[in-house]
């Protein structure tokens, strides 16, 4: 038996949601895993269809709006049957080389979880410059170290069930693995604008948080001097205070990190980030006019897709 054909002890966890365009690229991509999971958010295309065909285990997650969202209480409810998860988007690809490096990783008994760096590709291009790469994430680590942080943004509506920008806070030593990730989208412009929608109205309430001092808690801090993480989350700090960030993000992104580098793709994608920042804002003064809430008529318009008060599953398929 090959590298190639070699199954390796980890499960993956799948978060999905109407992904029939990506989900056929992900799961070949994870074909080396012992085993895979798919928690859907009933799906209305085929993307069940399409994971029934790898024997990938599908659960059914329903969110009530409140946490835990479904990665976390994935990580709390799934039988897994390795002592390692990888979790993987929809839109991400686990290439040969990452498989055979986590082959040997996961051996290492130093190690409670490691970071993989992700590649980001934008209307068919590598992204490499603009502050987009290295794109370090914690996706693989043994399940019962690990939760994402609960950053204070539930009651958000339209916000979605996923933890999209939380981190991972893991018990235990965390090393670094060098082959990269892959985050291709098979969708259109649409859906990236629809997502980021959604994004900018859990970031807006992360701004509020940091204006007016939310209890950070059982959070990953924010430190000049700490990890990667860390940094970022200090340099956040500044920026939430900081005037005209749409242009700054444009100037940031394209100018001073070289963002021009990565061509027309590059330029787009500035220039959607500016859009976004912009998104942020309107967004933000929305819920200080209103008091820490969105619009009331807009949030009584907000229907829960939740089928009882609290999450509930179906039985994986074997």
């Amino acid at each position: 038996m090959t590298s190639l054909d070699s199954k390796v002890p980890v499960s993956v966890l799948i978060p999905a949601k109407n992904e029939e365009a990506n989900l056929p690229a992900c799961l070949a991509s994870v074909a080396r895993a012992d085993e895979v999971f798919i928690v859907d958010s009933q799906s209305s295309d085929r993307s069940i269809e399409i994971a029934e065909k790898t024997g990938a285990k599908i659960v059914q997650f329903y969110f009530n709006g409140h946490w835990p969202k479904k990665k976390n209480w994935s990580l709390e409810n799934l039988p897994f049957r390795n002592e390692w998860v990888l979790i993987v988007d929809c839109d991400e690809r686990i290439p040969p080389a990452l498989w055979d490096e986590i082959a040997t990783a996961i051996k290492n008994p130093n190690y409670e979880g490691y970071y993989i760096n992700r590649r980001v590709y934008f209307l068919g291009k590598w992204i490499r410059h603009g502050g987009k790469y290295p794109d370090w994430n914690l996706r693989l680590f043994k399940h019962q170290k690990g939760r994402y942080e609960n950053l204070g943004t539930e009651g958000i509506p339209n916000t979605g069930d996923n933890e999209v920008h939380e981190h991972v806070i893991l018990q235990g030593l965390v090393g670094y693995l060098k082959a990269d990730m892959d985050h291709i989208d098979f969708r259109d412009i649409y859906h990236w604008l629809a997502r980021h929608n959604r994004y900018s109205n859990w970031e807006a309430r992360v701004y509020l948080n940091m204006l007016t001092g939310h209890d950070e808690s059982g959070t990953i801090g924010a430190n000049l001097f700490g990890d990667a993480v860390q940094r970022k989350r200090f340099l956040r700090k500044v920026w939430v205070w900081l005037p005209f960030k749409p242009t700054l993000r444009f100037i940031i992104f394209y100018f001073i990190r070289f963002g021009f580098l990565d061509g027309k793709a590059g330029y787009i994608y500035g220039r959607l980030l500016s859009q976004y920042e912009y998104q942020i804002g309107v967004k933000l003064y929305e819920l200080r006019k209103f008091g820490g809430h969105l619009n009331p008529e807009a949030e009584t318009s907000t229907v829960s897709s939740a089928k009882s008060p609290a999450t509930s599953v179906v039985s994986p398929n074997s």
